[in-house]
């Protein structure tokens, strides 16, 4: 949705900072991270004893999560991506971009004082900065702020759509939300507006389902505009395996693309399915459910997150650690703080820094001198 929504361990807009178990798509730093492809290997220690005992971790001041195969670090003042074994794969050359972001398309957002560009992976700039807002590439366009209106452009920079939006969201299953004039449609991938601007908000696709509202309620559309599932809620999120959580007054259930409640409004909050489970929260207690709506995990949890490659991100006693689909604690509570796994890693908080872990809780590790070289000049 392009108003700002939060939503418990799920950032929907790029975040600048790393939140408790929610994705971290930027990172920030000033100058340059050069090449170095120094190669690491993992530890294993004893839990509880990580800042103490590490060698040589390999650990960094912010990371973000994988995606499309690396991952954004910051060490001191300098910013990179590594890869799955912890080489440094992309040096942002520029050293005047203190914001990057995640790839997709092979271009990640990059910010340079108060405008933004995209690179590419050799580091570079890709797209000149130049822009008031950007968003990721989806589909080979990119929704960008020229001037004081949002347009759409393709890998190489041009206008594929132009600027005339008051609001623009990344393309989803080749629909995209705009703004103009005080209301939502949708685009497709031409320009055209092959849904008309109608809504008071709306949501990007997912599963052929869009949440819209109209009025003070909100339902779902399908792709040819027609309202799917009858706008009859206080609060609608986005589809996830095959279903949407829903909350009437303060309660949350789950809806089908039907509409119809496959689990009754009962839970005080609700996150979205992932890998066949959903964490909910019933009074003080987390817990895990089934699409039935059958409890299946429950444990003495403070916060919990999605699960991910089969682990999710647990908080017990002040402590991140990570249990399987049995509800069982596969890496004992430890961190400061977690993310979801992505590529066979997690990133972790230690103290006040940052590292990757495996699923079974050993931390990717380096040896000898892992600050990367000067920029060749």
């Amino acid at each position: 949705m392009l108003t700002l929504r939060r939503v418990l361990f799920r950032s929907l807009t790029l975040g600048v900072t790393v939140g408790a178990i929610a994705g971290c798509a930027l990172v920030r730093s000033h100058p340059v991270l050069s090449h170095s492809a120094q190669m690491v290997k993992f530890i294993e220690l004893p839990p509880l004893l990580l800042a103490q005992a590490m060698p040589d971790p390999l650990l960094f001041d912010t990371a973000a999560d994988f995606a499309e195969g690396v991952a954004a670090v910051r060490i001191g003042d300098r910013l990179a991506y590594i890869d799955p074994t912890g080489t440094i794969r992309i040096t942002v050359m520029d050293e005047n971009i203190d914001v990057v972001g995640e790839f997709t398309d092979d271009r990640a957002v990059a910010r340079a004082g108060e405008y933004f560009g995209y690179i590419d992976q050799t580091g570079h700039w890709a797209i000149d900065v130049q822009f008031r807002q950007a968003k990721r590439f989806a589909g080979g366009l990119a929704a960008v702020q020229g001037g004081t209106r949002y347009g759409f452009i393709n890998r190489q920079g041009n206008w594929m759509i132009e600027p005339e939006f008051e609001l623009a969201e990344s393309f989803s299953e080749e629909l995209a939300v705009v703004k103009q004039e005080g209301r939502y449609g949708y685009l497709n991938p031409q320009g055209e507006m092959t849904i008309p601007l109608q809504f008071r908000d709306a949501w990007s696709f997912s599963e052929a389902r869009a949440v819209v509202k109209i009025d003070n309620k909100q339902g779902y559309i399908d792709p040819t505009g027609a309202i799917a599932i009858p706008l009859t809620f206080d609060g609608a999120f986005s589809f996830a395996g095959g279903l949407a959580r829903v909350r009437q007054g303060s309660q949350w259930g789950f809806v089908n693309p039907q509409g119809n409640f496959q689990v009754d409004p009962r839970f005080d909050y609700a996150s979205d399915f992932s890998e066949g489970l959903a964490a909910v929260l019933e009074g003080s207690q987390w817990r895990y459910i089934n699409p039935a709506g059958e409890v299946v995990i429950t444990g003495a949890f403070s916060y919990v997150g999605d699960f991910s490659e089969g682990l999710a991100a647990v908080q017990v006693d002040g402590q991140y650690g990570y249990i399987n689909p049995a509800g069982e604690l596969a890496i004992a509570p430890q961190f400061q703080n977690a993310g979801p796994f992505a590529n066979g890693l997690a990133r972790v908080q230690i103290e006040n820094r940052w590292g990757f872990i495996n699923p079974n809780g050993q931390l990717l590790s380096g040896e000898g001198d892992r600050q990367p070289r000067p920029k060749a000049r």
